[in-house]
Protein backbone atom coordinates (compact mmCIF):
# COMPACT_ATOMS: atom_id res chain seq x y z
CA UNK A 1 0.00 0.00 0.00
CA UNK A 2 3.27 2.24 0.46
CA UNK A 3 4.48 1.50 -2.23
CA UNK A 4 1.04 2.51 -4.01
CA UNK A 5 0.35 5.41 -2.49
CA UNK A 6 3.87 7.16 -2.57
CA UNK A 7 3.83 6.23 -6.81
CA UNK A 8 1.24 9.00 -6.44
CA UNK A 9 2.20 11.36 -3.85
CA UNK A 10 2.98 14.30 -5.35
CA UNK A 11 0.49 14.60 -7.75
CA UNK A 12 -3.20 13.34 -6.11
CA UNK A 13 -2.23 14.25 -2.78
CA UNK A 14 0.23 17.00 -2.12
CA UNK A 15 2.91 15.65 -0.26
CA UNK A 16 6.52 15.42 -1.02
CA UNK A 17 7.38 12.07 -2.71
CA UNK A 18 10.96 12.65 -1.15
CA UNK A 19 10.43 11.67 2.60
CA UNK A 20 10.76 8.45 4.07
CA UNK A 21 8.01 6.02 3.42
CA UNK A 22 6.31 6.37 6.64
CA UNK A 23 5.92 9.58 6.70
CA UNK A 24 4.50 10.28 3.26
CA UNK A 25 1.84 7.33 3.93
CA UNK A 26 1.08 9.08 7.78
CA UNK A 27 0.71 12.35 5.42
CA UNK A 28 -1.61 10.80 2.87
CA UNK A 29 -3.83 9.22 5.58
CA UNK A 30 -4.24 12.65 7.16
CA UNK A 31 -4.63 14.41 4.08
CA UNK A 32 -7.57 11.46 3.22
CA UNK A 33 -8.88 12.34 6.80
CA UNK A 34 -9.53 16.05 6.54
CA UNK A 35 -10.40 15.75 2.99
CA UNK A 36 -13.03 13.32 3.98
CA UNK A 37 -14.45 15.22 6.84
CA UNK A 38 -14.13 19.21 5.21
CA UNK A 39 -15.07 18.39 1.39
CA UNK A 40 -16.62 14.52 0.95
CA UNK A 41 -20.32 14.09 2.25
CA UNK A 42 -20.80 10.64 3.61
CA UNK A 43 -24.80 10.68 3.98
CA UNK A 44 -26.21 10.90 0.61
CA UNK A 45 -30.24 10.93 0.16
CA UNK A 46 -31.80 7.44 -0.84
CA UNK A 47 -35.40 8.01 -0.91
CA UNK A 48 -38.32 10.15 0.10
CA UNK A 49 -42.05 10.07 0.22
CA UNK A 50 -44.92 12.17 2.03
CA UNK A 51 -45.76 10.43 5.38
CA UNK A 52 -49.13 11.48 6.88
CA UNK A 53 -48.88 11.92 10.91
CA UNK A 54 -50.98 13.02 13.80
CA UNK A 55 -49.03 16.23 13.22
CA UNK A 56 -49.55 17.58 9.86
CA UNK A 57 -47.86 15.91 6.44
CA UNK A 58 -44.12 15.75 6.69
CA UNK A 59 -41.82 14.69 4.01
CA UNK A 60 -39.32 11.58 5.08
CA UNK A 61 -36.43 11.49 3.23
CA UNK A 62 -33.53 8.52 3.86
CA UNK A 63 -29.95 8.98 4.21
CA UNK A 64 -27.44 6.30 3.86
CA UNK A 65 -23.47 6.47 4.45
CA UNK A 66 -21.40 5.42 1.63
CA UNK A 67 -18.89 3.95 3.99
CA UNK A 68 -20.73 1.74 6.21
CA UNK A 69 -24.55 1.53 5.27
CA UNK A 70 -25.67 3.23 8.05
CA UNK A 71 -28.70 4.89 7.70
CA UNK A 72 -30.51 8.15 9.84
CA UNK A 73 -34.23 10.11 8.61
CA UNK A 74 -34.73 13.63 7.91
CA UNK A 75 -38.78 14.47 9.12
CA UNK A 76 -39.52 17.52 6.88
CA UNK A 77 -42.15 20.31 7.63
CA UNK A 78 -42.94 23.21 4.97
CA UNK A 79 -40.23 24.55 2.90
CA UNK A 80 -36.80 24.81 4.62
CA UNK A 81 -34.27 25.09 1.47
CA UNK A 82 -32.35 28.19 2.11
CA UNK A 83 -33.75 28.64 5.28
CA UNK A 84 -32.00 30.81 8.50
CA UNK A 85 -33.21 29.76 11.92
CA UNK A 86 -34.74 26.55 11.13
CA UNK A 87 -36.38 24.75 13.91
CA UNK A 88 -34.84 21.48 14.13
CA UNK A 89 -34.55 18.50 16.78
CA UNK A 90 -31.69 16.47 16.48
CA UNK A 91 -33.04 13.08 17.83
CA UNK A 92 -31.05 10.04 18.52
CA UNK A 93 -33.85 7.07 18.56
CA UNK A 94 -35.39 5.55 21.52
CA UNK A 95 -37.10 2.40 20.40
CA UNK A 96 -38.31 1.90 24.19
CA UNK A 97 -39.35 5.57 24.64
CA UNK A 98 -40.32 6.44 21.28
CA UNK A 99 -42.51 3.21 20.48
CA UNK A 100 -43.23 1.60 23.24
CA UNK A 101 -43.86 5.39 25.60
CA UNK A 102 -41.46 4.14 28.50
CA UNK A 103 -41.91 5.85 31.65
CA UNK A 104 -38.20 5.41 32.20
CA UNK A 105 -37.19 8.60 30.31
CA UNK A 106 -38.59 12.03 28.65
CA UNK A 107 -37.94 10.88 25.04
CA UNK A 108 -40.25 9.96 23.45
CA UNK A 109 -41.91 12.77 24.84
CA UNK A 110 -39.47 15.66 23.70
CA UNK A 111 -40.27 14.22 19.99
CA UNK A 112 -43.62 14.30 20.42
CA UNK A 113 -43.38 17.94 22.11
CA UNK A 114 -40.84 18.69 19.29
CA UNK A 115 -43.42 17.91 15.84
CA UNK A 116 -45.96 19.27 17.75
CA UNK A 117 -43.95 22.67 17.53
CA UNK A 118 -42.65 22.06 14.13
CA UNK A 119 -46.37 22.11 12.79
CA UNK A 120 -48.07 24.91 14.92
CA UNK A 121 -44.67 27.16 13.74
CA UNK A 122 -45.30 25.84 9.67
CA UNK A 123 -41.81 24.78 9.24
CA UNK A 124 -38.88 22.87 10.67
CA UNK A 125 -36.94 19.31 10.43
CA UNK A 126 -36.64 16.33 12.63
CA UNK A 127 -32.87 14.80 11.85
CA UNK A 128 -34.13 11.15 13.50
CA UNK A 129 -30.40 9.48 14.18
CA UNK A 130 -30.55 5.75 15.19
CA UNK A 131 -27.98 5.34 17.69
CA UNK A 132 -30.10 3.51 20.29
CA UNK A 133 -29.11 4.21 24.08
CA UNK A 134 -26.79 7.25 23.41
CA UNK A 135 -24.84 5.11 21.31
CA UNK A 136 -24.38 1.78 23.10
CA UNK A 137 -27.70 -0.17 20.71
CA UNK A 138 -30.46 -1.56 22.37
CA UNK A 139 -29.19 -5.49 23.28
CA UNK A 140 -26.84 -3.10 26.08
CA UNK A 141 -29.52 -0.50 26.57
CA UNK A 142 -31.60 -3.30 28.07
CA UNK A 143 -28.65 -4.68 29.98
CA UNK A 144 -28.45 -0.93 31.22
CA UNK A 145 -32.19 -1.14 32.15
CA UNK A 146 -31.72 -3.85 34.38
CA UNK A 147 -28.63 -2.32 36.51
CA UNK A 148 -30.95 0.35 36.93
CA UNK A 149 -33.44 -0.93 38.86
CA UNK A 150 -30.59 -2.32 41.01
CA UNK A 151 -30.01 0.96 41.80
CA UNK A 152 -27.17 2.70 39.35
CA UNK A 153 -28.41 5.84 37.37
CA UNK A 154 -28.25 5.92 33.76
CA UNK A 155 -24.61 6.89 33.48
CA UNK A 156 -22.91 4.57 36.08
CA UNK A 157 -24.94 1.26 34.41
CA UNK A 158 -23.65 2.59 30.80
CA UNK A 159 -19.75 2.63 32.88
CA UNK A 160 -20.43 -0.93 34.23
CA UNK A 161 -21.24 -2.83 31.10
CA UNK A 162 -17.73 -0.77 30.01
CA UNK A 163 -18.85 2.14 28.06
CA UNK A 164 -18.59 5.94 28.86
CA UNK A 165 -22.09 7.78 29.37
CA UNK A 166 -22.24 9.36 26.07
CA UNK A 167 -21.27 7.88 22.53
CA UNK A 168 -23.35 9.42 20.23
CA UNK A 169 -21.94 10.55 16.88
CA UNK A 170 -23.19 13.67 15.20
CA UNK A 171 -21.43 13.61 11.34
CA UNK A 172 -24.21 13.04 9.56
CA UNK A 173 -26.36 16.12 11.15
CA UNK A 174 -24.21 18.18 8.77
CA UNK A 175 -24.64 16.41 5.84
CA UNK A 176 -28.38 15.65 5.97
CA UNK A 177 -28.54 20.10 6.94
CA UNK A 178 -26.74 20.38 4.04
CA UNK A 179 -28.56 17.99 1.48
CA UNK A 180 -32.20 20.03 2.44
CA UNK A 181 -30.60 23.76 2.19
CA UNK A 182 -30.58 24.74 5.65
CA UNK A 183 -28.08 28.00 6.06
CA UNK A 184 -28.60 28.11 9.83
CA UNK A 185 -30.84 26.17 12.80
CA UNK A 186 -32.53 27.13 16.25
CA UNK A 187 -31.40 23.83 17.88
CA UNK A 188 -34.50 22.21 20.24
CA UNK A 189 -32.60 20.79 22.88
CA UNK A 190 -31.70 20.72 26.81
CA UNK A 191 -28.07 19.94 25.95
CA UNK A 192 -25.28 21.54 25.57
CA UNK A 193 -22.75 19.38 24.48
CA UNK A 194 -24.81 18.26 21.34
CA UNK A 195 -24.68 21.79 20.48
CA UNK A 196 -20.94 22.22 20.70
CA UNK A 197 -20.66 18.74 19.05
CA UNK A 198 -22.92 19.72 16.01
CA UNK A 199 -21.66 23.27 16.32
CA UNK A 200 -17.78 21.66 15.90
CA UNK A 201 -19.04 20.09 12.58
CA UNK A 202 -19.30 23.16 10.89
CA UNK A 203 -23.10 23.63 11.67
CA UNK A 204 -24.35 27.39 12.53
CA UNK A 205 -26.65 27.32 15.82
CA UNK A 206 -28.04 30.49 15.99
CA UNK A 207 -29.86 30.03 19.11
CA UNK A 208 -31.14 26.91 21.71
CA UNK A 209 -34.89 26.00 22.28
CA UNK A 210 -35.34 24.68 25.64
CA UNK A 211 -37.27 21.41 25.13
CA UNK A 212 -37.88 19.80 29.09
CA UNK A 213 -40.24 17.58 30.04
CA UNK A 214 -42.24 17.51 33.30
CA UNK A 215 -40.63 14.73 35.33
CA UNK A 216 -42.25 11.93 36.74
CA UNK A 217 -42.38 9.16 39.00
CA UNK A 218 -40.22 6.85 36.95
CA UNK A 219 -37.88 9.28 35.07
CA UNK A 220 -37.28 12.06 37.96
CA UNK A 221 -33.89 10.54 38.78
CA UNK A 222 -32.67 10.11 35.23
CA UNK A 223 -33.69 13.65 34.52
CA UNK A 224 -31.69 14.43 37.71
CA UNK A 225 -29.21 12.43 36.11
CA UNK A 226 -28.96 14.35 32.85
CA UNK A 227 -28.97 17.74 34.82
CA UNK A 228 -25.88 16.40 37.68
CA UNK A 229 -23.47 14.46 35.24
CA UNK A 230 -23.97 15.07 32.14
CA UNK A 231 -25.04 19.37 32.51
CA UNK A 232 -28.51 19.28 30.57
CA UNK A 233 -30.41 22.79 31.31
CA UNK A 234 -33.17 21.18 33.26
CA UNK A 235 -35.19 23.51 35.95
CA UNK A 236 -38.12 20.89 36.97
CA UNK A 237 -35.70 18.80 38.68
Amino acid sequence: MIDYLTRFSEVSFDVSGDDDYIVIFSNILLKLKHGTKAGHKIFRRQSSSMLETTYGNFRLISYQSKIDYTYHLALVFGRVKNGEDVLVRVHSSCITGDIFNSLKCDCGEQLGSALEKISAIGKGVIVYLFQEGRGINIVNKIQAYGLQRKGFDTVEANELLGFPSEMRDYHAVKDILEDLGIKSVAIMTNNPDKINKITDLGVIISKMVPLEIKPGEYNRKYLATKKKKMKHNLFHV
